[in-house]
């Protein structure tokens, strides 16, 4: 059996006093457990909602461009020696400060654009290669800078070295750039580290720079030619030349046999019209447009014309309609015919203009031609001059690096470690990563919605709702009787059955007898917020709970727009309230005879007092002091008297009849009325200065009777019972 409620304790007291007198906000305060049970409540919205919103992320991560990343070590030497001459440097790694210098060195603009140009076409190519299937028709690929992707060194602790990761899309690319890092790195240390103020060094890059000068103003020279007389060079000129003259002959050729053929074309056609003869006899004019599909329906018509012609006269209505067709088949033949010839004449006036055209073009590149053989001469001493100057400049240059190099080989504090290798899968997108973040996206988006659901859905669901928020007792829970048939569920007690709905009931009945301040004789109202919440049901199982333990019981059906009662114990409702009240409400002696009231005995120590009939405005009845009179005479014949009233939601008749009564039970449904809309009814119902002694919880499964309730042991009833049996 359920264990009801024990009484609040004195904090408790407080605050449910305090809710009484104001409505200042309430502020709900949950366990882990009340957030447990949020979650299970709404299981079914916030999973597919937190499954939608961790795959679609899922999804969009997993569809990011792959990534690649290759890592390159190298060394730094260990300082191992003390430099005492001034005029040696000593290059090695000291502390932090020179091993952070090297680090912003690999990350300077400098160093990257030395590595875009150190770069060969073909390892372009390579770097190119993943850009190339999304790349719209026609659309150049990324230029140089944009294909070397992202590079980050980093120091390893308590080491010498630096590893040198480079993340690309294409896995060659990534080891290809890693390993160009460190090489462009290397060249940089020996461009610009020690014995470089040696006169050796100074004077071969003096000489060197002088020689590059020269070699710009031959070269500068050899330029201003070439565009002052539009030169590439002077044999590739020629060949341009010379090839543009064979082009050219063969284009003038194709053009003039082009206008001779239209010209004998024009000149049949010309014959044909001044001998009358028919130009559709011509190829070129039957292929013209539709005229080929627009003779062909001509046939087919007159053809018609002849087979209609064997059957009917020549004003005949089809006749007609077959002679008009011919002449606009006809007729567009003719301007398909003016068409063609126009669009032939047309095309001889452009093969006669592009003739005249080739010729012109074809003495300007035989003028041309004769042009280059007179600057052969100038041009070659000036080629000549270039390409002396250019060669004495890489001459000293090259020497100039021999020395550089074998000066500062001794002094470079770093060498290649290991090389980077292409990656064999892409680090991104790193679907390990993706699931553990659309997991982890997935339980706070759950958890978001359900808590946030809980937070707007104002429905009662907890005995905290009650008790904390409405600020009224929980007198106990019944559960859903889904399994019990409507005709019994009235009659639950009354029925003798062991069932976990008697119980609950009997519970009921003990919480009401220790809420209770009064003693017997006494009336209690039961209403709730709106229909359909169980408290017509309520109302005969308590007082059949009430009859069950001696106390004489009357059940008053007050509900008069909608009366219920009498269909439940399978009575008539002739007599009743109503009936009596319209006999001239005369407070009975003896109840029990009384004819217009026509008390019914349903059980043992029961007894009901049906509406006698149904009313659309009861307040009559309800505002009449005859009706306060007359509950306090019932409790001369009955120790108990329970009136089953209408939703207060629906109408007042509940806040006229409470003025009467003596208690109130307030009944509300799991999940259907509004906490506001009770919390407002309990606060008027209170204002009438009756005892409320709590509210009755209908409607929850066995489960939810274990989450959302202290009774938790309620499925051991049954268990409990069936060991007995």
């Amino acid at each position: 059996m359920s264990v009801p409620d024990s009484p609040p304790s004195s904090s408790a007291a407080q605050r449910a006093a305090s809710l009484h007198g104001n409505d200042h906000q309430v502020v709900e305060r949950r366990s882990l457990r009340d957030y447990y049970i949020i979650l299970r409540e709404r299981l079914w919205i916030a999973l597919p909602v937190a499954l939608l919103v961790s795959l679609s992320v899922g999804y969009y991560k997993a569809q990011e461009t792959p990534m690649y990343s290759s890592v390159a070590t190298m060394q730094f030497e260990r300082p191992e020696r003390v430099v005492q001459n001034e005029q040696v440097v000593d290059t090695s790694v000291r502390s932090d400060v020179d091993l952070n210098t090297y680090i912003q060195i690999l990350t300077s603009g400098r160093l990257r654009t030395m590595v875009s140009q150190s770069l060969t076409p073909e390892e372009i190519k390579i770097l190119q290669r993943p850009y190339l299937k999304d790349l719209a028709p026609g659309a150049n690929p990324p230029p140089v800078g944009g294909l070397l992707g992202s590079m980050a060194p980093q120091s390893v602790r308590n080491s010498f070295l630096i590893n040198i990761s480079v993340t690309n899309r294409d896995p060659e690319g990534a080891a290809l750039l890693a390993n160009r890092y460190v090489e462009q790195f290397m060249r940089y240390l020996l461009e610009n580290v020690g014995g470089k103020n040696e006169f050796a060094v100074d004077y071969l890059k003096t000489r060197a720079e002088e020689l590059r000068k020269e070699s710009e103003i031959a070269e500068g020279r050899l330029q201003d030619y070439r565009r002052k007389h539009n030169l590439v060079s002077l044999d590739n000129s020629i060949n341009i030349i010379s090839e543009r003259l064979r082009t050219i002959n063969a284009t003038l050729t194709s053009a003039r046999l082009s206008r001779i053929d239209l010209e004998n074309l024009l000149g049949q056609i010309e014959r044909m019209q001044q001998a009358g003869g028919n130009l559709l006899e011509i190829g070129y004019i039957t292929a013209y447009g539709n005229i080929a599909a627009l003779k062909t329906q001509l046939a087919e018509l007159q053809n018609q014309q002849s087979l209609l012609a064997e059957r009917y006269l020549e004003r005949h209505p089809k006749m007609i309609s077959v002679a008009n067709s011919i002449d606009v088949i006809a007729a567009q033949i003719q301007n398909d015919i003016a068409q063609s010839l126009s669009d032939l004449r047309t095309q001889y006036t452009k093969v006669k203009e592009t003739e005249a055209s080739y010729q012109k073009e074809y003495k300007e590149a035989e003028m041309g031609q004769l042009r280059l053989g007179e600057l052969s001469v100038e041009f070659k001493s000036l080629e000549n001059q270039a390409t002396v100057a250019k060669n004495n400049y890489i001459e000293i240059l090259n020497r100039l690096n021999q020395v550089t190099t074998s000066k500062n080989l001794e002094n470079i504090p770093v060498k290649p470690l290991d090389r980077a290798l292409p990656a064999g899968a892409p680090f991104t997108p790193n679907i390990r990563s993706i699931i553990k973040t659309s997991i982890g996206l997935g339980l706070l988006v759950f958890a978001a919605v359900a808590i946030g659901l809980s937070f707007i859905d104002d429905r009662v669901k907890s005995a905290w709702d009650i008790e904390g928020f409405i600020g009224a007792h929980l007198l106990g829970i019944i559960p859903e009787l889904g399994d019990v048939p409507d005709t019994e569920k009235h009659s639950l007690v009354n029925s003798n059955k062991t069932s976990p709905g008697s119980e609950a009931f009997l519970s009921v009945y003990s919480a009401v007898k220790i809420q209770s301040k009064l003693d017997f004789p006494k009336s209690v109202l039961v209403t709730s917020t709106i229909p359909g919440e169980g408290k017509t049901m309520i109302s005969c199982n308590l007082a059949a709970s009430f009859a069950r333990h001696g106390k004489r019981v009357l059940i008053i059906d007050c509900d008069m727009r909608r009366p219920m009662l009498h269909r439940h114990f399978k009575l008539t409702n002739e007599v009743g309230l109503i009936a009596w009240f319209e006999a001239g409400a005369k407070i009975p002696a003896d109840p029990f005879t009384d004819a217009a009231l026509g008390l019914a005995k349903v059980d043992e120590n029961l007894y009901l007092l049906r509406s006698g009939g149904r009313s659309k405005s009861p307040t009559e009845l309800l505002e009449n002091p005859v009706f306060g009179q007359f509950i306090e005479a019932m409790k001369q014949h009955f120790d108990l008297i329970v009136v089953d009233s209408p939703p207060m939601g629906a109408v007042t008749d509940s806040l006229l009849i409470s003025e009467r009564t003596d208690e109130i039970i307030y009944v509300c449904r799991f999940n259907r009325a509004y906490r506001k809309h009770i919390r407002l009814y309990i606060k008027q119902l209170r204002e009438s200065k009756n005892e409320l002694l709590g509210i009755v919880l209908n409607g929850l499964s066995p489960r939810r009777i274990e989450y959302y309730s202290n009774y938790r042991y309620y499925r051991s009833y049954k268990k409990y019972y069936g060991s007995q049996s």
